[in-house]
């Protein structure tokens, strides 16, 4: 290979703050999935990431299914039970997608693939695949997105290495 074909890996922002504890980080989130899942029987694929202030419902704990290589920020709380109504339904993340940080996921609802959802949104209905949707109530935004793992959109590598060029990450 010659020096232009070869291209330079793209530059990652610095770790700053909590984020250079990432190694324990990773053993708390292991921890409390094994606890989740044998303990409480949630289906939480082994690859989905979660936020250690994610809170997954625990009265119909049966109910919440995360699947592989989705994210669940801060705060996100994800529901399979309605007391009022005596409602105890499956509640369902699909792959590739990201839930942003205070969402609340009600019973029943599920997101398809490669979905994002929009922080602090209320999500009453399902939502298709390769959608993003926000509010509240939450609403589909954009249909047909391409999305990588973990809901990352496939720039944000390159946005995320100019940015960090700039010394702005």
């Amino acid at each position: 290979m010659t020096d232009e074909t070869q291209s330079a890996p793209p530059k990652k922002a610095r770790k700053r703050g909590l984020n250079k504890l990432g190694g324990l980080r990773n053993l708390l989130v292991e921890a409390r999935r094994l606890v989740l899942t044998r303990v409480w029987g949630m289906d939480i694929h082994p690859t989905a990431q979660f936020s250690l202030s994610a809170k997954f419902d625990r009265t119909f704990p049966i109910g919440v299914h995360v699947g592989e290589k989705s994210y669940v920020a801060f705060e996100t709380r994800i529901l399979t039970h309605d007391r009022t109504r005596g409602l105890y339904l499956h509640t369902r993340v699909g792959k590739n997608c990201f839930i942003g940080g205070r969402s609340l996921i009600l019973p029943g609802v599920e997101i398809g693939d490669n979905c994002v959802i929009g922080a602090g949104s209320i999500v009453t209905k399902s939502v298709p695949p390769r959608c993003i949707a926000a509010g509240n109530p939450a609403k589909v935004l954009r249909e047909n997105i391409e999305v990588g793992e973990f809901g990352r959109f496939l720039e944000a590598d390159e946005t995320e290495s100019r940015l960090a060029e700039q010394g702005l990450a």
